[in-house]
């Protein structure tokens, strides 16, 4: 990378440029998600209002908030799964929307048909879909890749079994598989830890943490505000509007949190910094 130097006969134009050319080996080398102004309105109802903020790569990121603060809004916005009223999502200088294959999603349990017919293994192969070609076979890199990440998540002796009959961290496990499967840059979750077990949030947080060593996006919606928040590094403090966006210890101050929950929330922030 460059290394900028400052020169008293050096003009202020140059300068500037050279601080934009490392900013942008910077975007290069680390994508960011550059979210502006981003507003939702269903019907007379505004539920999410002009809300900026950014989500780096090699980082995990939390979106928090009361009930009804536009969370998964927010995550369905980012994404283009749903309409807006307003506002830009931009990742590597390009509409995040437009680059769906670089992402993986995982949406809340509550949305996904359990009692479709199919197996572990087919719903960890749907991860491959993309990259494979809608209607044509399966690669050996392909099976190998779905084969290691159920393997990650510690659901490999589960290929065979229809999704429905697993227990609930189970088949958030392997929600979590078919996304490594996919080999996305950007890994989004809405409520990954909703009605799981111990021993599956350790396997989640773990693997979220390998994906941002490795410099990927990990973007979370989470209810939580108990333990499991010190796990994130940074967090996106949302009631509609945004409250407060940065690193845990930036954001989980008692007047952020006031300014959030109204007050009404069994939490002490200084435990989190």
């Amino acid at each position: 990378m460059n290394t900028v130097t400052w020169s008293g006969d050096r003009h202020w134009s140059q300068m500037v440029c050279d601080l934009r050319d490392v900013a942008g080996e910077r975007s290069a080398l680390h994508p960011t998600i550059t979210i502006t102004k981003l507003s939702v309105q269903y019907r007379t109802v505004e539920a999410l209002r002009d809300v900026s903020c950014v989500a780096n790569s090699g980082r995990v990121t939390g979106i928090i908030g009361p009930n009804g603060a536009g969370k998964s809004t927010m995550l369905k916005a980012m994404l283009g799964l749903i309409p807006v009223s307003g506002g830009t999502v931009m990742y590597d200088a390009k509409p995040l929307m437009d680059q769906r294959d670089r992402i993986a999603y995982v949406p809340q349990r509550t949305q996904i048909d359990w009692t479709y017919p199919a197996t572990v293994w087919d719903v960890v192969m749907m991860g491959r879909v993309r990259k494979s070609g809608w209607f044509r076979r399966f690669s050996g890199v392909s099976r190998r890749i779905a084969q290691d990440a159920l393997e990650r998540v510690g659901m490999s002796g589960y290929c065979d079994r229809p999704i429905g009959q697993l227990s609930g961290g189970q088949q958030q496990r392997v929600f979590l598989a078919r996304a490594l499967a996919q080999e996305a840059d950007i890994f989004c979750f809405d409520e990954p830890f909703s009605g799981i077990d111990q021993k599956t949030q350790s396997i989640i947080f773990n693997i979220f943490h390998e994906l941002a060593r490795a410099d990927k996006t990990v973007i979370v919606v989470n209810h939580d505000l108990g333990e499991s928040i010190t796990h994130f590094d940074d967090l996106i403090l949302l009631n509609t509007e945004l409250i407060a966006a940065g690193s845990r210890q930036q954001v989980l101050t008692q007047e952020n949190l006031y300014r959030a929950y109204g007050g009404h929330v069994g939490f002490f922030a200084g435990e989190a910094a």
